[in-house]
């Protein structure tokens, strides 16, 4: 057992460094990532795809890229925004790495990108302890996921600089408790705002793309307190190394940096995504 922990230890800090190259890359050239989390269903995609034709309206230079563990029907979808978008299929592996991020995007992600997207696998167990390089880390939960998500998942959202709530057109009929899922939230991650929203209905349609903007600006993001206590110092981009992530796959299956035997990439979703 202890073995396996100290290899995911090792797989993990190999990834905390490849995140922070990964950042300052990205960082130089005026891209900001965002890290998108949640379950599967959670409504992410949808309100995605409202946010990316915001940002083509105020003519913001924004590209996404998303992953699954199989189908490119988000990619489909989030294509008819006409902004550049990248499907990665994991083919079994559940979470996004720094390292396969960046592979992804060499070669691929236009030079003027201002934002960056990135729509992990649907799961918050596996994704929660990779850092990808992203400037803004967000959890999405729906009105009809339960107020006590954020206990049962408290890395994924202890670890959140921004949380969104979505579906809330339908939160009446679910009898969503937002108070309840608030306290919840806040016992995990003091602090961190908490915004209300509804692709169908445009509820708060805009506020993910102008903290993203923020962020990029230089505008101070929250740092959870989890990330405080377990690196001691206030980037916001630390994760936990010393639990047991409960990956459906062990880690010994395939984190080459040379290539990566779980990521395919299809390509007529990469060349329509990437007209305009």
């Amino acid at each position: 057992m202890c073995r396996v922990v100290d290899l995911r230890q090792a797989v993990l800090a190999k990834n905390d460094v490849a995140a922070q190259v990964l950042r300052a890359e990205l960082t130089a050239r005026g891209t900001t990532v965002v890290n998108l989390l949640s379950s599967p269903g959670s409504g992410k995609t949808a309100l995605l795809e409202r946010e990316l034709l915001l940002a083509r309206e105020r003519g913001v230079a924004v590209a996404a890229l998303t992953a699954d563990l199989a189908t490119e029907n988000d990619a489909v979808r989030l294509a008819r925004s006409g902004v550049p978008v990248k499907q990665v299929l994991t083919d079994g592996l559940c979470h996004l790495e720094a390292a396969m991020l960046g592979r992804h995007l060499d070669g691929w992600l236009p030079e003027d990108t201002r934002l960056l997207f990135v729509e992990n696998v649907g799961n918050l167990v596996c994704p929660a302890g990779y850092d990808l390089g992203e400037s803004l880390r967000v959890v999405l939960a729906s009105v009809t996921e339960g107020e006590d998500k954020p206990l049962k998942y408290p890395t994924a959202f202890g670890l959140a600089q921004l949380v969104v709530v979505t579906k809330t057109d339908i939160a009446r009929a679910v009898e969503f408790d937002e108070a309840a899922f608030r306290a919840n939230v806040e016992q995990v991650n003091p602090g961190v705002e908490v915004v209300l929203t509804s692709a169908r209905a445009g509820d708060g349609l805009g506020v993910l793309l102008d903290r993203a903007l923020a962020a990029g600006s230089g505008a101070g993001t929250h740092t959870p307190v989890m990330a405080r206590q377990q690196h001691g110092h206030g980037h916001g981009h630390g994760h936990e190394h010393d639990h047991d992530h409960g990956h459906e796959r062990d880690h010994d299956h395939g984190h080459d940096e040379g290539g990566h035997d779980h990521e395919h990439e299809h390509p007529h979703v990469h060349t329509v995504a990437q007209t305009r």
